[in-house]
């Protein structure tokens, strides 16, 4: 891979789109630096303008996808001596991984993606390294660095910083005393006739009644996860008790089990006083709860006796570059451009989005802000930063659709967690 790199930038050099010299092992100056030919390539954060059309394919969410389409543009507008052929795929953060993976070399040059992904990404070799980390470092919060660095390397250039979920409801249906715990949420809804919605077919949702209970998911080397969720935590809780919490709340009258991506939907259809999910579906949710339209920090639920705060996955979204795009250097520059200050104030005011950027996550609007405030606390209380592995992913879904769906087989709980643990521990193929 690192060969194959440093082959297209030296190509490119021929091209102008990167002013990298030949030589085995000896360095050339660039238009906005050097590389390192015959080694690490060193890629100039600085891309040259030239007579060429530099042709780019970005990847964005589908709810992302006239935002970015502004923004390129902008990007153009910025660079007017340079011709662009640059084209918007749709491709959600939550599956760019997985889709990038089948096949590297045709994918984007610049995507999205979650960062429980980077891992993944940066052993396939995948991820251009950043080159203007100090620019970046300085520009953004601590957590959503971190989140995109592995063995100290900076592989991606942080877009949000709110990706984690926390509760929504309807103050006219659920009042803020109510909302403190699935008990009460629930015998709230039933009475105004309305639905507690959650994602359960999710390792994402799920793994927060694990979480909280004090249950653990830990990357391996290999790629796979070890689980303890079949059990006893550190807080003294058997991981049969949690289940039995799920299935508690699942099967109540006023419980609506939601499918994973359905969300939006589902807020639609005005039936729900209550929701978990993110800052994503904050337009939604005020346009369907209207002057009731409130958020706060994940419930308590019922467990072993006890009430037990749900933790979440605290994580970020970030933007990567391909290390195979035959234009790197440009890459690299439109990532940096759709993560800057400017674009995260554009995201924030379209879309609710809570920025990693330092400057726009200071302002009063953001500040004041409903949903935001609502999961600054929740990751700041009970925020679990999630990293598993690709195989962590399925069997945790079809466990959460056992659960929502009540455990119709009658399977013992104890073998639901003990078959759950066993496939997540197999290693990434």
């Amino acid at each position: 891979m690192k060969k194959k790199l440093i082959s297209i930038l030296v190509c490119a050099a021929m091209t102008c789109s990167m002013l990298v010299g030949c030589g085995s092992g000896e360095k050339k100056e660039t238009a906005g630096g050097e590389a390192s030919v015959g080694g690490e390539a060193n890629v100039s954060s600085e891309a040259t303008a030239g007579g060429e059309t530099i042709a780019l394919k970005v990847w964005a969410a589908e709810e992302d996808q006239d935002l970015t389409k502004t923004l390129v543009e902008e990007f153009k507008a910025a660079n007017p001596d340079q011709t662009f052929d640059i084209t918007i795929g749709v491709e959600s953060e939550g599956t760019a991984k997985d889709t990038i993976l089948v096949d590297p070399e045709a994918a984007a040059d610049v995507f999205a993606f979650a960062s429980d992904q980077i891992t993944d990404l940066v052993k396939a070799n995948v991820l251009q390294a950043v080159q203007d980390v100090e620019t970046v470092t300085n520009d953004n919060v601590e957590g959503a660095i971190t989140a995109a660095t592995v063995n100290n390397t900076l592989y991606a250039y942080p877009m949000s910083a709110d990706n984690g979920f926390f509760l929504y409801y309807d103050s006219n249906v659920v009042s803020a005393e109510d909302a403190k715990s699935w008990d009460t949420i629930l015998e709230a809804c039933a009475t105004a006739g309305k639905k507690a919605g959650m994602v359960f077919s999710s390792g994402w949702y799920n793994a927060g009644f694990f979480y909280g209970a004090g249950f653990t998911t830990v990357l391996n080397e290999d790629g796979s996860t070890t689980m303890d969720w079949n059990g006893t935590s550190a807080k003294g809780i058997n991981g049969t008790d949690v289940v039995q919490s799920m299935l508690d709340i699942a099967g109540h009258e006023a419980f609506m089990p939601i499918t994973d991506g359905d969300t939006a939907n589902q807020i639609a259809t005005g039936t729900l006083g209550v929701i978990v999910s993110g800052t994503w579906d904050a337009v939604a949710v005020q346009e369907a709860f209207g002057d009731g339209y409130a958020a706060t920090v994940l419930p308590t639920f019922t467990c072993a006796g006890e009430q037990i705060p749900m933790a979440s996955a605290a994580g970020y979204k970030m933007i990567g570059v391909n290390a195979n795009s035959k234009q790197v250097g440009w890459a690299m520059e439109l990532a940096k451009f759709l993560t800057n200050e400017s674009s995260q104030q554009k995201r924030f005011e379209a879309r609710e989005i809570g920025p990693s950027n330092k400057v726009v996550g200071s302002s009063e609007a953001v500040q004041q802000n409903v949903a935001l405030a609502a999961v600054t606390a929740q990751n700041s209380a009970n925020g679990v930063v999630q990293m598993v592995g690709g195989t962590y992913w399925d069997p945790t879904k079809s466990f959460g659709e056992i659960i929502a769906q009540g455990n119709p087989d009658g399977t013992d709980l104890q073998t639901l967690l003990d078959n759950v643990v066993a496939a997540v521990a197999q290693p990434v193929q």
